[in-house]
């Protein structure tokens, strides 16, 4: 069966992915640590102790070739497209193989700046265009990754 993996811990769509997830049949699994508990009904949830990236590395041992992977963080997401997971942002940005380099060259030039006592942007208040942004390119990529699994 097909898995959505949520990166949950700042995830601002977790409820419409849930949402979504629920009509294409998709196994949803949230991933948080013991700061950010997370209940929904019909997902389950994998809690594990506070530390640097603990979450990250969990959810990459579920992870399998073709799993739906929504996390905002760069680092995990190409850890994630390189085991063969299909990674969205909450912004229904699909990250991909074509895009992620170029991304992590940005958070790296960011954390550069603010090392250096300089401050960046940080991210803009979120709105309902986002998440209808999101939907959109969900709803696409669930249809695209149940196709390619029955193809298999």
């Amino acid at each position: 069966m097909l898995q959505l993996l949520i990166d949950a811990d700042a995830c601002p769509v977790v409820d419409l992915a849930l949402f979504i997830s629920s009509r294409y049949e998709i196994r949803p699994i949230l991933f948080c640590d013991t700061s950010h508990r997370m209940e929904r009904e019909g997902a389950k949830t994998i809690i594990v102790d506070k530390g640097p990236d603990s979450v990250d590395f969990k959810l990459l041992s579920v992870l399998k070739r073709g799993d739906l992977v929504i996390t905002g963080d760069y680092g995990l997401a190409a850890m994630c497209i390189a085991k063969g997971g299909i990674v969205i942002n909450h912004n229904g940005k699909e990250l991909t193989s074509d895009n992620i380099d170029q991304l992590l060259a940005f958070r790296f030039e960011s954390a550069k700046i603010r090392r250096a006592g300089g401050r960046t942007k940080g991210p803009k208040k979120r709105t309902e265009e986002n998440n209808l942004a999101f939907e959109t390119k969900f709803r696409q990529i669930c249809e695209r990754a149940i196709f390619e699994k029955e193809e298999s």
